[in-house]
């Protein structure tokens, strides 16, 4: 049989399209696809469907819109005909660059979480990160040679983070930095966003009850099948931050129609003089945060759980508390450095506490 181009590009990703035969309902069984490339993590899609042809078909649609998201948040390549963020930053000081309506949403939203979170989660920060990120890359490379980046330079680079510089004509579809050494990272919002807006598409597109996970950015929709065929929510994991601990889960929630995003240490790190950097820089510090391990964040957006794993894990226990307690539909577990745990006051109603 001869596959068009996308069909060939995603089935030449997939690590696995299989039907789960236990928890089948009604006339639909449960399938499972995977694949590797799109924002630089492994993608899984679990869901019902009438045939394997239909789950086929709905887990290409997925790959697809993801596959679009990823190639205009990106911010280290370009793709032909495609303005994306690197080409926002490319611009810098220059010119307004006319995008997307996706990166002016995506963009919009950030915004709207900066205000929330007070400022602790940036699309503007990219100066700083991009910083980060040349050291981290330098010493994962050749980790005899890893360092940190110059303090001094830290606090230069500060200057040019202020979201203000980041102006949007929504009418336009235009986004223009006015700062020339100005960059935007969306790194803290962008997997979130895109596996919202897709789970959100796909619903649309007939796939009722389903699960996608983009790098561990987990959003349920609908429900799943039980052994004797009775709809239940689905079992989501929080991964254990102690990743040489044999227990890979530290709890097991329970959702239907939301999502799950966990911070932490253990995603990407480098090592210098004997000491783990991880990659979440505390705004206020211009350093690697070091209040927790890992924090969860439940709540039904999975770009708004995205956005604020990160803020809260740049905030005191104090802090990160009462802004979770006052946000409606929005629960969260920190995990501290010696492996304790605390949960918000309604956390306990998804794994049964």
């Amino acid at each position: 049989m001869k596959m068009g181009r996308r069909t060939a590009a995603f089935l030449a990703g997939v690590l696995t399209v299989s039907m789960l035969l236990s928890c089948s309902g009604p006339g639909e069984k449960r399938y499972e696809a995977s694949f590797l490339e799109l924002f630089d993590t492994a993608s899984v899609v679990v869901g019902y469907a009438k045939s394997e042809d239909d789950f086929t078909k709905y887990s290409q649609k997925v790959y697809d819109e993801l596959k679009v998201y990823n190639e205009l948040f990106d911010i280290y390549n370009d793709y032909d005909g495609i303005n994306n963020i690197k080409t926002i930053n490319d611009n810098a000081g220059i010119k307004p660059v006319k995008v997307d309506k996706k990166i002016i949403d995506l963009l919009s939203f950030s915004e709207e979480m900066y205000e929330k979170t007070d400022g602790k989660v940036n699309v503007a920060f990219g100066a700083v990160l991009s910083l980060w990120h040349d050291h981290r890359e330098a010493g994962l490379n050749n980790p005899g040679r890893a360092t940190l980046p110059d303090y001094e330079e830290l606090k230069k680079q500060n200057e040019h983070t202020n979201i203000e510089d980041m102006i949007i004509d929504k009418n336009a579809s235009t986004v223009y930095l006015q700062d020339g050494s100005m960059s935007l990272d969306v790194g803290a919002i962008a997997k979130g966003y895109a596996v919202e807006q897709v789970s959100r598409f796909i619903q649309k597109e007939g796939m009722k009850n389903g699960m996608i996970s983009v790098g561990g950015n987990v959003r349920t929709f609908g429900e799943k099948y039980d052994e004797k065929g009775k709809r239940v929510p689905w079992t989501v994991g929080i991964q254990n931050p102690d990743t040489s601990s044999d227990r890979k889960s530290i709890y097991d929630l329970h959702l239907s129609g939301y999502s799950l995003v966990t911070s932490g240490v253990y995603e990407r790190y480098y090592v210098v003089d004997g000491k783990h950097y991880h990659h979440i820089i505390d705004p206020e510090t211009l350093m690697p945060a070091k209040y927790f391990l890992s924090i969860s964040i439940v709540c039904k957006d999975s770009g708004m759980a995205d956005a604020l794993s990160t803020a809260v894990f740049n905030m005191p226990y104090e802090e990160g508390s009462k802004m979770v307690e006052g946000l409606k539909g929005v629960e969260a577990l920190w995990v501290f450095p010696d492996s304790t745990m605390k949960y918000s006051s309604g956390f306990e109603k998804w794994c049964g506490l």
